[in-house]
């Protein structure tokens, strides 16, 4: 069970790192503007029994949006990084490149989508590395 969560999280992982940054942008957003402008409340305000039980969880939403939203950016940093070197490595021509940096390759490679560990088998396939 844990296997295709995983799997799906690593399938995923582009989309569902960005949809945690919204959230965090959102609540981030909510806390600062709160603390910005508490004060300022206009008279005879219709809706107040609502927005004031809103108004106490404000600090904790601000520092809930700075987790997600670093939770998120880092996911999204990893998933680039990785992407990025994997990409990198696997435009060379030299069969010799490859091997010497075969072990961190396929470990990088492991935690990226299937897409991507498909792209090195062909490669291996190409120079015929076993």
């Amino acid at each position: 069970m844990s296997g295709r969560i995983t799997g799906f999280l690593r399938e995923y992982i582009l989309g569902l790192s960005i949809l945690t940054i919204i959230p965090g942008v959102v609540f981030i957003f909510m806390g600062v503007v709160y603390y910005w402008f508490n004060k300022i409340e206009p008279p005879n305000f219709p809706l107040h029994f609502i927005f004031d039980p809103v108004k106490e969880w404000n600090a904790y939403a601000l520092v809930a949006g700075l987790i997600i939203f670093g939770i998120g950016v880092y996911y999204l940093y990893s998933y680039l990084n990785k992407r990025k070197f994997v990409l990198d490595e696997l435009k060379t021509d030299k069969r010799s490149e490859i091997l010497k940096k075969r072990s961190k390759l396929e470990a990088t490679v492991k935690h990226l989508p299937s897409k991507y560990q498909r792209m090195l088998s062909e490669k291996e396939e190409e120079f015929n590395i076993r």
